[in-house]
């Protein structure tokens, strides 16, 4: 005969359940036997699942609440029950549970889950670790973090200074909480006005507050930079409130104004060679006209009277005379090529003629038409501001002829109320913004130095046609400024007192 053997089908957590971090209890909803838990459960109380199943809630919660807590009106029915379940260690675990009617195969059944809102000692615990992980930040944070807060009425105050208050303004956070007016003393008389409109305007549109200034530190006697960097928010009673952040950032403020101080040497350095280097090319050129051009001229005159006096019928030293003759022309022209390019002679006549020279050069050298206008005949210029202007426009063609492919070229100087403005275009290929930034783009490099040297900008953009406008515009000095350095130059090089240029 064959044995049969009835399988008891006893109600499981599903495996889910088991895995999940919270505690979960199954029990009988007419006896209250604990069916099953998973391994939280039994973590937490210190029982092995066996020792929880022959246990009922009476046995493990004595203090369960008496009579019905959950409602016996079907699946789903649901109540919240703060139970006190006792472990094997005879400890006391409190939880939340939440208690939810189920059923299996016709078996009613009570699911209780850990529940999501903790016991007020699991509260405390949570925010105690959130404060712990808070504090760590901030002690690791380079800088004050803080919450800064302006009343309706204007009332300013600091809600909340972390410890790194003491060595950044060098003020306590007690001190600074009992008088929070004592940072804006600290801010450098001059910065003030900043700082206010900054805070104003954050507050106004609820944006970001980013300020940057200085302050006075009293107890190391020394200007501190500061970076404010804050979010805002407005509370209820039409106050607002800033949390964020400053830093020192005095090492780097003063490294960006020894990096402007150093450009600002470097171009004065530029400057400075490109004066001398006109200087010593106008001596070059004197010398080589007037020197030698005139050896030269001194050869010609000679050789004219020697040739006169040979032979008639002496063709082969004839031949010789007018052979050295015109190699006499030749260096006489290339004397006088040479001194152009060291100095265009033009630039004695003004900036307009020596342009209009210069582009009908352009023109004829390179076979590229080029026109020439401005809206006056004479400019008046010192001698350093029109032998730049025109050296950038001898730079301007030459790049053109080199790269540009361009047909069609047009220079145009304007003098405006306080300024000159050079404008040359052309109808090439144009100019990509890589080309710019060439490593040995040293040409657009030059030009733009030479404009700053003169207070001045030049800007490239592309033309409507096709191919590169250039634009320099330089300020023109004022007389009183040219009065004031010219004194100053009389000073640097003589040493004498500079004059008051108020006196008679």
């Amino acid at each position: 005969m064959k044995k049969t053997t009835t399988m008891i089908d006893t109600p499981r957590l599903a495996p889910a359940m088991h895995a999940h971090a919270s505690e979960a209890y199954l029990f009988d909803a007419a006896s209250w036997q604990v069916l099953d838990a998973n391994r939280a459960a039994c973590a937490h109380l210190h029982y092995r699942l066996s020792e929880l199943q022959a246990m009922t809630v009476r046995q493990l919660a004595p203090q369960w609440p008496a009579g019905e807590v959950i409602p016996e009106d079907g699946v789903g029915a649901h109540a919240i029950v703060q139970a006190r379940l006792q472990r094997s260690d005879t400890g006391v675990h409190a939880v939340r549970l939440r208690l939810t009617r189920t059923e299996h195969r016709g078996r009613a059944l009570i699911l209780a889950m850990e529940d999501a809102m903790r016991t007020p000692q699991a509260t405390a615990a949570a925010l105690a670790q959130v404060q712990s992980r808070f504090n760590a930040i901030v002690s690791n944070t380079p800088g004050l973090v803080y919450q800064f807060s302006l009343a309706a009425d204007g009332r300013a105050g600091f809600p909340y200074l972390s410890d790194g208050c003491q060595a950044l303004l060098g003020l306590s956070p007690k001190q600074l909480h009992a008088q929070p007016e004592l940072f804006y003393q600290l801010i450098l008389a001059e910065d003030r006005a900043s700082y206010r409109d900054s805070m104003l305007a954050s507050k106004n549109a609820l944006w970001s507050w980013n300020w940057e200034g200085r302050i006075w530190v009293d107890a190391w006697k020394d200007v501190k930079w500061i970076n404010l960097r804050s979010t805002p928010r407005a509370l209820a009673n039409g106050a607002v409130q800033w949390e964020g952040i400053m830093t020192n950032i005095t090492e780097s403020r003063l490294e960006q104004i020894e990096v402007r101080q150093s450009r600002a040497r470097l171009a004065e350095l530029t400057a400075h060679i490109d004066k001398v280097k006109e200087q010593e090319r106008t001596r070059l050129a004197r010398e080589l006209h007037d020197d030698l051009g005139g050896n030269l001229t001194a050869i010609k005159m000679a050789l004219a009277m020697l040739a006169r006096r040979l032979p008639e019928g002496d063709v082969l030293l004839q031949e010789k005379a007018a052979y050295v003759d015109d190699l006499v022309d030749r260096s006489i022209d290339a004397v006088h090529r040479i001194s152009l390019d060291l100095r265009p002679s033009m630039l004695d006549l003004g900036l307009v003629a020596a342009l209009d020279w210069q582009v009908s050069e352009f023109a004829r050298q390179a076979g590229i038409g080029c026109v020439f206008s401005s809206n006056r005949k004479e400019i008046d210029l010192s001698l350093d501001q029109a032998t730049t202007l025109f050296r950038i426009a001898q730079e301007a063609l030459t790049n053109i002829a080199k790269h540009a492919r361009a047909s069609a070229v047009t220079v145009r100087l304007d003098k405006q109320r306080q300024h000159i403005r050079l404008c040359i275009s052309d109808n090439g290929v144009g100019m990509r913004p890589l080309d710019r930034a060439k490593p040995q783009s040293f040409g657009i490099r030059g030009m733009s130095e030479r404009a700053s040297a003169l207070g001045g900008s030049l800007q490239l953009a592309d033309a409507p046609g096709g191919g590169t406008v250039l634009t320099i515009k330089i300020r023109l000095t004022t007389p009183r400024e040219a009065i004031i350095a010219a004194a100053a130059s009389a000073t640097t090089q003589h040493g004498a007192r500079q004059p008051d240029v108020s006196e008679p």
